[in-house]
């Protein structure tokens, strides 16, 4: 290619190819340098994010394991758990024998820890004086007479120390064995109990037993289980809490005969008769009866009261009312409606 000069001559051709190679050599050079480096960084990529997932699976393997202790130890938290109510109930019987217990050995501790601090004081004021005894160099009558009263102080209240640590270890002695007599006495109690127990449904049977000899086969008076019953209608008029005559002349034929099997009760037998009320399931709603409660209740204390005037101890007696919630028959025919107007008569402990 050739150019010309301004002055209308012919210059010398320049060639510009090799500048354009060298250029396009260097970019080539450039991408090739590029390639290589996103292949390298590929490679430590896809190493590191297999590293990461052999990580990853480790720590779903280790979290498994975590669940499978993590289960674990919920049954082992539920079994102390369990452990830790049972403890805890007999924790709390403890705890009222030993707070007297308790609060003497507070008070024996705090004693102990004032005269460890008197004797701390004490001892420092010892050192001190020793040291001021060294640096002086002088040992004087005075000197030595403190040191020795201080010393007798340091022995006197180690002595008492030593006394006070014998009482807290014969009160901590003292404190097991009432704990083990505690636990004795409650043995005792339930087996008390079981007895008292045992013995009062010997004379509930015994009671019951002789009371249907003495009432023979009477109408009135049906037994259902360990209870004698009495319809309502036998007692009382429809809707009313007063006895009637024939009720009257009923109870006390009845108080006569509970009287003599009384008497032949134990004295040390807790016993007690209890009167319970009932009614059928038609609500009452009048002034002086607000539900079937009040009127079954009040029916009960009208029983109570008579057998009360008739010679039976008023503390041997207990009224109960039910109103129409603990049915014998839950049928709705006028049959069961009856039934179910009663007044039971039961022998129970207090």
């Amino acid at each position: 290619m050739a150019a010309w000069s301004r002055r209308g001559g012919r210059s010398t051709a320049v060639d510009v190819w090799p500048g354009w190679v060298d250029a396009l050599s260097s970019l080539i050079m450039v991408v090739v340098f590029l390639l290589m480096v996103f292949v390298v960084a590929q490679f430590y990529l896809s190493t590191a994010l297999q590293g990461r997932d052999r990580e990853l699976a480790q720590l779903n393997s280790r979290i498994a394991q975590l669940a499978d202790l993590l289960a674990l130890e919920k049954d082992n938290s539920a079994k102390l758990q369990a452990d830790i109510t049972s403890l805890t109930d007999r924790l709390r019987a403890t705890l009222s024998s030993n707070e007297q217990l308790q609060s003497q050995l507070n008070a024996l501790g705090a004693e102990r820890d004032q005269l460890a601090g008197r004797l701390t004081q004490l001892g420092d004021t010892v050192q001190q004086r020793q040291g001021e005894l060294e640096a002086e160099r002088q040992v004087s009558a005075e000197a030595k007479a403190q040191v020795d009263l201080l010393n007798q102080q340091i022995a006197a209240l180690r002595q008492q120390l030593a006394e006070l640590s014998q009482l807290l270890d014969a009160s901590e002695k003292k404190a097991k064995e009432q704990d083990v007599q505690i636990a004795d006495l409650g043995k005792r109690l339930n087996a008390a109990l079981a007895g008292k127990v045992a013995e009062l449904a010997r004379f509930r049977s015994e009671f019951f037993g002789r009371l249907r000899e003495l009432l023979g086969n009477r109408e009135d008076v049906r037994i259902v289980g360990d209870r004698f019953v009495f319809q309502s209608e036998l007692l009382f008029e429809s809707g009313s809490a007063e006895l009637g005559d024939g009720g009257r002349q009923r109870l006390a034929a009845l108080a006569a005969t509970l009287k003599q099997i009384a008497a032949t009760l134990p004295q040390d037998l807790n016993w007690i008769l209890r009167i319970d009320g009932h009614t059928d399931v038609v609500p009452i709603k009048t002034d002086r009866f607000a539900s079937n409660w009040e009127l079954s209740t009040a029916r009960a204390i009208s029983v109570v009261r008579f057998l009360v005037q008739q010679g039976i101890a008023p503390e041997r007696l207990a009224a109960t009312g039910f109103g129409e919630f603990q049915p014998l028959d839950n049928a709705s025919s006028p049959e069961a409606l009856a039934r179910n107007r009663r007044i039971e008569i039961k022998l129970d402990s207090r």
